[in-house]
């Protein structure tokens, strides 16, 4: 009995880890299960960060959340693909593994991979 409440347990934790992991814009599918992975994976995300600078009130917390959100999901549109995985690893590399700073970034290096240095 014990190795089956123990199983259980284990279950129950790793689902609620992997809940809570980062959803790759690219390719995502939208199904209801994906969705929840991202909204839970936002509300831990912006919690953790506003409460370390101790903005966690809900106001700030439910405006940024749906910052990310809405990011999340320009980010499911995004074009260049490579640029964009190259993005999300140099971002949550250094612990910036939002989606609004995801989404700014991605827009800046893009819009520079169609510039030229002119005089």
């Amino acid at each position: 009995m014990k190795n089956i409440l123990f199983f259980v347990t284990l279950i129950f934790l790793a689902s609620n880890i992997f809940a809570q992991k980062f959803v790759s814009p690219i390719d995502f599918v939208e199904t209801e299960e994906n969705k929840t992975r991202v909204i839970e994976y936002i509300k831990r995300q912006v919690k953790e960060e506003y409460s370390k600078i101790g903005m966690d009130d809900p106001l700030t917390l439910r405006m940024m959340e749906k910052e990310n959100l809405d990011a999340f999901k320009k980010l499911t549109k995004a074009k260049n693909t490579s640029l964009l995985r190259k993005v999300i690893k140099t971002y949550c590399e250094i612990g910036l593994c939002n989606y609004t700073v995801i989404w700014m970034m991605y827009q800046e290096q893009n819009k520079a991979t169609q510039q030229e240095l002119e005089w």
